[in-house]
Formats: structure tokens, C-alpha cells, sequence
């Protein structure tokens, strides 16, 4: 099965950690398909924000049970994609900004008037 560029990237994740290593080190992190590897993810980063990509790293999460009512369900894992952009490319992330620093500021300025 070939897949697209659109369907390697899943979604971007928007944690406060995440949010940090896109603000210090320009790193993104990205929820990708279980089947693409460094190569394609690199590629589908770079053809869909047309920036440049310096390294890619991948993280497994695995599945997770949990109990309820006496009946198991189960989570499944996700595989995430940390991507470091090379020096000048950003890549503008609706949802980022809100998560961390502009809220912040929005406050601050209510507080001076």
C-alpha cells in the first residue's frame, strides 16, 4: 500500500513539553502512520511546509490496558515523530500558539490596563 504524503502525517502533538522543543530547539512533534519510517517522514514534512529537514527521531509508544467494570479494554500504541528543522525554516502549526504563549500574553495586557 503507497501512501500519501497526507496520510503519513497524522496530526501534530500539542503538549507543553512539545511546545517547549519547538520554541528553544525547533523541533516539531508530529503523530505519524505506523508503517512510515524516517525516510518518508522526512520527505511528507518537506513536501507538505516546503522547509528543510535536519534530522528525524521516532518514538514507539505501546499499547496500554486498562480495567474497566471487570472488562479489559485495550489503547492502542502510537508511533510519534520528533523532526529538528534545519537553522531559518519554521513551520506555523495552528493551535501552538494558543496552547502556550498566547494566552499568556492576552492576560498580561488585561492586568496593565
Amino acid at each position: 500500500m503507497e501512501l500519501n504524503f497526507y496520510d503519513i502525517i497524522k496530526k501534530p502533538i500539542i503538549t507543553s513539553r512539545s511546545v517547549e522543543l519547538f520554541r528553544k530547539l525547533g523541533k516539531v512533534t508530529f503523530e505519524v502512520h505506523k508503517d512510515a519510517n524516517k525516510i518518508t517522514i522526512k520527505r511528507a514534512v518537506e513536501n507538505i511546509w516546503a522547509v528543510k529537514v535536519a534530522s528525524v527521531c521516532i518514538v514507539n509508544t505501546p499499547d496500554k490496558s486498562k480495567l474497566f467494570a471487570r472488562k479489559v479494554f485495550i489503547t492502542p500504541g502510537k508511533k510519534k515523530a520528533i523532526v529538528t528543522l534545519k537553522k531559518g525554516y519554521k513551520i506555523e502549526i495552528p493551535g501552538m500558539l494558543e496552547s502556550m504563549g498566547a494566552s499568556d500574553s492576552l492576560n498580561s495586557t488585561e492586568n496593565s490596563k
